[in-house]
């Protein structure tokens, strides 16, 4: 029997592992989607720590997208109203490298912008750094995670000192107390949710509190559920410090010996007194004090968070309140505690390893550290100077920059900002305005191919071997198990042949991706993300290891790897000491008013998996969720004569949208909520981010995707109003 191949799940950053067997084996029936064509087998790998053989719906099917719509060959035109034409990758690849250089020479390297994703592959991120920040002299490369997880990047540097979220996944099973903020963990991270939900179950003393203005799948198993306003999440985590301070429930030897700044954090939180901060919230003040109380009285208190608190204006801010939380009570560095951001990506973790964002260097290094650049400049060898001492353009900034004209070429690889981007009408005259945008993907069409003028085919899971690190820095091997339709390459080596072409072949002599790998990892040697003692090698021998992994550790299960950070509670910052963060509330960048009196959040559905670029080819996936919807609390429905399935309007003061409402006790009256796969290609004027504004957190320069103000209108009262026209709508 043919062994399977032992894998990574492309989806989420809860890193399940996979075993992946061809369509047909010797003696067994050929394995079919639902079309009755052939397609790979997929089921949990049991032996992968992280996930123990469990699998979503998600990972599960993914195997019937391999080869549904995919782009096999480069294509190019001159212009956005021209058909693309078949050309082969000399011609696409000679016409990048030119056009790269004359805009070299004319508007200099910032002019040049690679936005990039969490889908990529460490090698593939590592490439793309070498090329842009060393051998090209811009820090223009930024991700997806920048509408991800960069608030949970910053909060964690600014707090603890570098990166790198402290806990494991066994602490979900040795937690007395689990406070979930901002995350629909049993739909978003569904498989390291079922671990906590079965240790919550096997456990009474277990307690589980979760914030959410709605009523989520992980709310429903919650023993206790804030139904905070949107927005006030640092009212409730001061008010939450306040309270502990109130009843003396502190740390005071870890506060005094292993952390700074905590008469200035007790200096705001005074502030925030407990009736105050349930009327801002719009909570009882039983509930607050519930939760303070469960908090002090739990020996080991373990937090999770995702888009919640970091798709924000004051992301970073909500990130750092809720580790001041931990930092007061202890609760760091010992099993079942810490502050857990959960990422959202596969492999978020190791692009930020690899430098993936445009303030960052390989190794958790910093562009603006003059050291770093100089340790970086040398490995690569470098002239001294050579990489920027400035950050380049975070994603948002890209777009401005092509409004502006600054930005001569943008590269867009594995990621679909056409759908994903704040503010879509803007997002759309700026890719409108691109003089050359490259588009680098697995599928065609998307959203973001309508902008380009370059499509380069791109192989895709399973179809290259490569690294990716999940939410609790596991390092997983993905071994390529077919081959890549049509002419379609694996990124690092697109990155790497555009490099070679430019004049750099001797940074780029790479024979495959294990060399690329054995490059990066010495970056990383000495920092907190000590991965020299990793290899590909030596992950396909022993299986799946956590970092911190320093070379010549022993294969001792028990000493190889660190399951937690800090457990000495020292902390990588100057003078070792973790350190408070001090910040009043300033609510959302854009609340409600008399013309736009709802608060929109968006999010994730269970099934689907960001701009369904994928799971939408997906009939399984498809089938569950065909349109998009909005969630209305009944009450608010009523004064708005919005029944039950009727299609409404939804306006911000950027764009409109289209969708069937769900009269829903789970949200919040005053909140609707609208999920955000739907692009122009799946649905017509159903994209949440046309309505969402661009403000970003100060630190993290995160987009504020969670939160913005609009107006609901039935389809019939606007036709009552004469705007049917403008809106285009049908029933």
């Amino acid at each position: 029997m043919t062994s399977p191949t032992k894998t990574l799940c492309p989806y989420c950053g809860v890193g399940c592992g996979l075993e992946v067997l061809p369509p047909a084996l010797p003696g067994k029936a050929t394995h079919r989607d639902d079309r009755g064509v052939p397609i790979w087998r997929v089921r949990g790998d049991r032996s992968h720590p992280s996930s123990l053989g469990k699998v979503c719906v998600k990972g599960a099917t993914i195997a019937e997208a391999l080869d549904k719509d995919r782009l096999r060959y480069p294509m190019m035109r001159n212009s956005l109203e021209e058909p693309f034409q078949r050309v082969s990758w000399d011609d696409a690849l000679d016409r990048i490298a030119s056009e790269f250089r004359q805009i070299l020479a004319t508007d200099g390297p910032d002019a040049i912008a690679l936005y990039g994703s969490g889908q990529f592959q460490t090698e593939d991120y590592y490439i793309a750094q070498k090329l842009m920040k060393g051998c090209l002299g811009t820090n223009n490369f930024d991700a997806n995670s920048r509408l991800c997880m960069s608030s949970a990047v910053a909060g964690y540097v600014k707090s603890l000192g570098s990166d790198g979220p402290p806990c494991c996944y066994a602490d979900l099973e040795e937690t007395d107390c689990a406070f979930l903020i901002g995350t629909n963990a049993a739909e978003c991270h569904p498989i390291a949710f079922n671990r906590l939900r079965v240790h919550h179950k096997k456990n009474r003393s277990v307690k589980l509190i979760v914030v959410d203005p709605r009523k989520t799948a992980t709310a429903d198993a919650a023993d206790l559920y804030l139904a905070i306003r949107p927005g006030t999440d640092i009212d409730l985590l001061n008010g939450i410090a306040h309270l502990l301070l109130r009843w003396g429930q502190l740390d005071t030897l870890f506060i005094d010996e292993c952390t700074r700044g905590f008469p200035e954090f007790t200096d705001v939180v005074r502030h925030y007194p407990p009736d105050l901060v349930a009327q801002r919230c719009g909570i009882s003040q039983e509930e607050l004090e519930t939760a303070a109380r469960l908090w002090a009285q739990s020996k080991r208190v373990l937090s999770l968070w995702s888009m919640g608190l970091n798709q924000s204006s004051e992301g970073t801010a909500k990130v750092r309140s809720l580790i001041n939380l931990h930092l007061m009570t202890g609760n760091i560095g010992k099993p079942g505690t810490g502050p857990f951001s959960l990422t959202g990506q596969p492999n978020a973790m190791g692009g930020r390893e690899a430098g993936g964002l445009a303030h960052l260097l390989p190794g958790y290094r910093l562009v603006t550290n003059p050291q770093h650049r100089r340790e970086v400049e040398e490995y690569w060898n470098l002239s001294p100077g050579q990489i920027n001492p400035r950050p380049g353009l975070a994603a948002w900034d890209m777009m401005l920059g092509l409004e502006a004209g600054t930005v001569k070429a943008l590269w867009v690889a594995a990621t679909n900002p056409a759908v994903s981007m704040p503010d879509l009408d803007r997002t759309h005259a700026a890719l409108r305005r691109s003089p050359l945008t490259i588009y680098q993907d697995a599928y065609y069409p998307t959203e973001t191919a309508e902008f380009a003028h370059i499509l380069l085919p791109a192989a895709q899971w399973g179809e290259k071997t490569g690294v990716m690190t999940n939410s609790e820095r596991m390092v997983t091997l993905c071994p390529q198990f077919r081959d890549p339709p049509g002419e379609a390459r694996a990124d690092w080596e697109i990155f790497a042949e555009v490099g070679r072409r430019l004049g750099f072949e001797a940074s780029f002599e790479f024979r495959s991706s294990a060399e690329v790998y054995r490059e990066f990892v010495y970056l990383t040697k000495s920092r907190i993300c000590d991965m020299a003692g990793l290899s590909q090698e030596r992950l396909r021998r022993e299986g799946p290891l956590q970092w911190p992994c320093a070379e010549g550790e022993t294969d001792d299960p028990e000493t190889r790897h660190a399951k937690r950070l800090y457990t000495d509670f020292r902390f990588p910052t100057e003078d070792g000491r973790a350190k408070f963060g001090a910040y009043h509330a300033r609510g959302l960048a854009e609340p409600p008013d008399p013309d736009y009196p709802f608060v929109l959040t968006t999010g994730r559905l269970y099934e689907h998996w960001h701009t369904q670029t994928r799971t939408g080819r997906i009939d399984k996936i498809a089938k569950k969720y065909p349109d998009p919807f909005i969630e209305i609390h009944p009450r608010d429905a009523r004064e708005l004569t919005v029944i039950d399935g009727e299609w409404v309007i939804v306006v911000s003061k950027r764009g409109r949208g289209k969708f069937r409402a769900k009269l829903t006790r789970a949200i919040a009256p005053g909140t609707v909520f609208v999920p955000m796969h739907w692009g122009f290609l799946w649905a017509d004027d159903a994209e949440a981010n046309a309505l969402t504004h661009p403000e970003s957190c100060p630190e993290s320069l995160q987009p504020e995707l969670k939160a913005c103000a609009v107006q609901v209108f039935s389809v019939e009262s606007e036709r009552g109003t004469g705007k049917s026209e403008v809106v285009g709508c049908v029933t």
